[in-house]
C-alpha cells in the first residue's frame, strides 16, 4: 500500500519536493536506486521482475511515480505499470500530452505523478487527468483524493515540515509514522478497509516498506534524491543520495 506525499509550489525556490514510501512484498526482486546503464540520464530503483521502476528522475528535471490499484478479479494486462515511469522520463512530452497518449486498458489501476520541469499532471485509468495547482498532495492506492488517514496524516505533517524548511533526511524521518490511524476509510475500489487504515510505514514479516524516497527539486535546476533502503519488520537497511545539476 505505496504512500507519495508531495509538496508542490508551497516554498519559495523549491517547486517539488516528494516524500514516498514503496511497500512491496520483499521476496520481489528488485535493485535500489542507481543510474541505469541501458537509459543514460535515468536514476532509480527498479523492479527486476518486470523491468520498470516505481519512482525516478531524470538528469534534464524530469519526474515520475507510480502508485497502484489492486484488481483481483481482473487478469494482469500485459503491461506493466512501471514502464509508465520509465517511458515518461525517456520522453520529451509535458506531462499533459504523455498523460493524454497512455492507453489505460492495457494497464491495471494506476496513479501517475509526472513533472516536466514546469507542470504537475496526475494520471489514472480509474479518473480524468488532472494538472495540479500549487499545494500539499497524497496519492494512495485508491483514486486521487481519497481520504485514507494516512494520506490525510501525512500531507498534514508534509505541510508543517515544508513550511519549517525540511531536508532529505527530514523527509525520510516524516516516512517512518508507523503508528495505526484513525479516521474516514470510505472509499471505492476493491480495496478493503484494513489496507487503507494501514500506516505510512509498515513493519512486515514477508511483506513491508522496502523503500523510503525523498526528492527536492531546486528552482535552480538542481534535484536532491535520497533513497532509504529497509528489511523485513523495518530493519534498516542502505541510504544512497544523489544530486544533480540539471543543465551541467
Amino acid at each position: 500500500m505505496c504512500l507519495i506525499l508531495f509538496a508542490y509550489r508551497l516554498t519559495p525556490g523549491q517547486p517539488l519536493i516528494v516524500a514516498a514510501n514503496r511497500d512491496e512484498f520483499y521476496a520481489r526482486p528488485s535493485a535500489a536506486a542507481h543510474w541505469w546503464d541501458d537509459a543514460p540520464g535515468l536514476l532509480a530503483g527498479r523492479d527486476l521482475q518486470a523491468g520498470g521502476t516505481w519512482l525516478g528522475v531524470q538528469a534534464n528535471g524530469r519526474f515520475a511515480a507510480v502508485t497502484n490499484f489492486t484488481d483481483p478479479d481482473r487478469p494482469p494486462p500485459p503491461r506493466s505499470r512501471g514502464a509508465l515511469v520509465t517511458n515518461f522520463l525517456r520522453s520529451a512530452q509535458t506531462s499533459a500530452d504523455y498523460a493524454a497518449t497512455i492507453q489505460g486498458e492495457r494497464y491495471q489501476g494506476f496513479n501517475l505523478l509526472l513533472w516536466d520541469g514546469r507542470t504537475l499532471a496526475c494520471a489514472s485509468n480509474r479518473g480524468a487527468i488532472q494538472v495540479l495547482q500549487p499545494g500539499c498532495y497524497a496519492l494512495t492506492n485508491a483514486e486521487f483524493g481519497a481520504r485514507w488517514p494516512k494520506a490525510v496524516d501525512g500531507v498534514a505533517r508534509l505541510r508543517q515540515a515544508v513550511r519549517a524548511g525540511t531536508d532529505l533526511g527530514g523527509l525520510i524521518d516524516l516516512l517512518r509514522h508507523d503508528q495505526l490511524l484513525a479516521g474516514d476509510v470510505r472509499s471505492s475500489g476493491a480495496e478493503t478497509a484494513e489496507s487503507r487504515a494501514t500506516p505510512c510505514f509498515i513493519r512486515g514479516d514477508a511483506y513491508g516498506t522496502r523503500a523510503s524516497t525523498a526528492v527536492i527539486h531546486s528552482e535552480d535546476g538542481g534535484i536532491a534524491l535520497a533513497e532509504q533502503s529497509y528489511g523485513p519488520h523495518g530493519a534498516l537497511g542502505e541510504r544512497h543520495d544523489f544530486q544533480l545539476d540539471v543543465g551541467s
